[in-house]
């Protein structure tokens, strides 16, 4: 008997011995994954932290950090990814999960009621800030934190399905995106490093910003899907709230001091009054606005109708690519002419803007009539390569020549018509695209504003070549005046004095 209790004593003692070294294991084993999470999470602050500087080498660069560009290019990188989760939101929001013809419905419906009142109200954004020179930096703040107190409301009507309160809040956001980017346009000369060119410093921000704003895109579509619409708008809502800060913080000699205008008061800005340079380059870029306004829309739908070669019965059978891959596709290539057209002008080091946006032009002209003869995968995702590369692009030629060519006092307004203009016509050209979508052919669409595109580059080189032949019919009249006043200078000169009186 006493053998079995001593027998029971050492199975206890080893069970509990057991007991603890598997506890002692947990410990070790808790012990280790905790070290490994910190660990972990200490590489990827070394991680964020390198990347922090390397970015920030980046923007400082060419004496960007001296000036004020470094800060404003971060400023303007935070801005467009914040106005990113904003688009993800709505997108999400309003126009996905619902049949395609109900879904071209509410796209031309969003087209109508938010861009329409904006073509509006935009042109009145540049004269308000021309009178505001003094106080850029606090227009930019309030444009940001304007931003920050829409996307509050939003996120309270997407809960209560509100759609006016959303398509109001959707304005507001567009209305304040173009006043800060009328007023980051506005200041760039007077943030400019000696050693950069307006092109290079525009595009400088413009690759930065493209950048970021990918990167929240894709973090946008994640939480969206995880949290809701209402939880992306509020984290844009913070976003917001502290660009809006750190835009007070930005360098004094960014506000201009108020001048008293002597005589007559500027006029308005139009078209017909900004000079030819500028004028032909918002022709080109106006040309270049209405197809990639149709290229979104036309594309998007011929997809989701499944209206191309590689997507139609029973070729679809055998095809890897479905709806949703082409769609990531397009929107990859897009993304990536974006970025191709930003690095170029980057790299661009001449002071001819006027012939970059010509050459952006013929280069989207040529790739939409190849695509019309060849459309199939490979043609889509080139002609939205370069579409997105030439608008990039063009856009960018454009800004140095209006920051060039026009004055401080009316840069603004400037800003505000050409935007306004260049906005319009995206909304004209992608409801000739939800129009032509209709006819399910791709043909019909690519050869219409193939016509388009050609038309406006020839109408653009016949006007610029009359005007390069006047001006050089007017030297040359002045070269052969000269010399004939000269004469008439020195015989003045060399005739005897006579007395008038005898």
């Amino acid at each position: 008997m006493g053998g079995g209790w001593e027998q029971a004593r050492d199975i206890s003692r080893r069970v509990a011995h057991a007991i603890a070294g598997a506890g002692r294991a947990g410990v070790r084993a808790s012990r280790a994954g905790a070290n490994g999470t910190v660990r972990a999470g200490r590489a990827t602050a070394r991680g964020a932290h390198k990347v922090g500087r390397a970015t920030r080498r980046l923007t400082y660069a060419g004496g960007a950090g001296r000036t004020g560009l470094g800060r404003l290019i971060e400023l303007s990188a935070g801005n467009s990814a914040a106005d990113a989760l904003v688009t993800v939101a709505l997108a999400s929001t309003v126009f996905f999960g619902v049949p395609v013809g109900e879904a071209r419905s509410s796209v031309a419906l969003y087209l109508v009621i938010t861009m329409l009142p904006f073509g509006l109200l935009a042109p009145f954004v540049g004269p308000i800030l021309d009178r505001f020179r003094s106080g850029r930096r606090y227009v930019m703040a309030g444009t940001l934190f304007g931003r920050g107190l829409l996307c509050f409301a939003m996120a309270a009507g997407v809960g209560a399905g509100d759609l006016p309160t959303l398509f109001i809040g959707a304005l507001g956001v567009l209305v304040l995106s173009k006043a800060y980017n009328v007023s980051r346009a506005a200041i760039m000369p007077s943030v400019l490093p000696a050693d950069i060119t307006l092109v290079s410093a525009n595009a400088r921000v413009a690759l930065f910003t493209l950048v970021r704003a990918g990167a929240a895109v894709s973090a946008g579509a994640g939480l969206t899907a995880w949290l809701g619409s209402a939880v992306v708008l509020r984290v844009a809502m913070l976003g917001f709230l502290l660009l809006g800060v750190l835009a007070v913080r930005l360098p004094r000699h960014i506000d201009s001091p108020d001048q008293e205008e002597e005589g007559e008061a500027p006029r308005w800005r139009t078209l017909l009054k900004v000079g030819p340079a500028v004028a032909e380059a918002v022709w080109a870029n106006l040309a270049l606005r209405i197809f990639s306004g149709f290229l979104v829309f036309f594309l998007l739908f011929l997809v989701q109708d499944k209206a191309v070669p590689w997507l139609a019965q029973p070729v679809a059978a055998l095809s890897f690519f479905d709806v949703p891959k082409t769609i990531g596709l397009l929107a990859l290539a897009a993304g990536l002419g974006g970025l191709v057209g930003a690095a170029v002008a980057n790299w661009t080091r001449n002071n001819a803007p006027q012939v970059i946006v010509l050459v952006t032009l013929a280069v989207t002209a040529a790739t939409t009539i190849a695509a019309a003869v060849f459309f199939g995968l490979w043609a889509a995702l080139a002609v939205s390569l370069v579409t997105a590369f030439a608008q990039e692009l063009g856009k960018l030629a454009l800004d140095a020549i209006v920051q060039r060519e026009i004055g401080e006092e009316v840069r603004s307004s400037t800003f505000g018509v050409v935007e306004a203009v260049l906005q319009l016509a995206w909304v004209f050209g992608g409801l000739v695209g939800l129009v032509l979508s209709l006819t399910r052919s791709a043909l019909a669409g690519f050869v219409a504003l193939a016509v388009v595109l050609t038309g406006a580059l020839g109408w653009l080189l016949v006007t610029r070549r009359g005007r390069v032949r006047a001006a050089n019919a007017k030297l040359a009249r002045q070269r052969a005046e000269a010399p004939d006043q000269q004469r008439t200078e020195t015989l003045d000169h060399t005739k005897p004095l006579t007395n008038p009186n005898g």
